[in-house]
């Protein structure tokens, strides 16, 4: 194994995402550095499903190891919105500043211990062999009252994590790798991949 395909066109999980899988000593591409262009039906009900159905898309159509997340952010008071629909919550183009705005608008009046969420992410590894494994991390924290901080993209203006009291754009590239379910996710299905070269 000498390199992995990562299924996302995403630059922000990209930079996480190579932090994290640096020791294990392959190179780590994206789809679009691959060269590799595959129409996926994301039509799982979980985050593990759609993980699982990306990452055998990518790695039949390429004959390499594939790794593939499903990731999202759950809000308790607002039934596990946006979940599986994070990305495409508002429309896929729909900027985050804007969802963002929207879900904290959702959440006036509730008050802070009801404000719970967490992120979750679903990593599968699909094989050349056509078999597969997936690992689930999340991270629990709650939402906050207004967008802040810079770092991170996506939802993390609005994560706070009461252990930092901040939210996950706040805090540095390490920090947020060490406490993200993305970090914990990848973590976990590092070991797997190490067990297979």
């Amino acid at each position: 194994m000498n390199k992995i395909i990562f299924a996302t066109g995403n630059e922000g999980k990209m930079k996480e995402i190579r932090m994290i899988l640096s020791d294990l000593g392959v190179e780590v591409l994206s789809m679009k550095e691959a060269g590799i262009s595959v129409d996926i039906v994301e039509d799982g009900k979980t985050f593990e499903e759609n993980a699982i159905i990306k990452a055998l898309a990518v790695s039949k159509a390429c004959g390499e190891v594939v790794l593939a997340d499903d990731s999202g952010l759950e809000i308790d008071a607002l039934n596990k919105e946006p979940g599986i629909y994070s990305a495409r919550y508002m429309g896929e183009d729909t900027s985050y500043d804007i969802k963002n705005r929207n879900l904290i608008d959702r959440l006036n009046g509730v008050k802070d211990e009801d404000r719970t969420a967490r992120f979750v992410c679903a990593i599968a590894a699909a094989f050349p062999d056509g078999s597969y494994v997936t690992k689930v991390a999340a991270m629990e924290g709650r939402i906050g009252y207004e967008i802040k901080g810079e770092n991170g993209f996506g939802y993390d203006p609005i994560f706070v994590l009461p252990k930092y009291g901040c939210t996950t754009a706040e805090l540095s590239p390490e920090q947020k790798n060490e406490e993200s379910h993305r970090g914990k996710a990848l973590r976990m299905i590092k070991e797997e991949l190490r067990a297979r070269m």
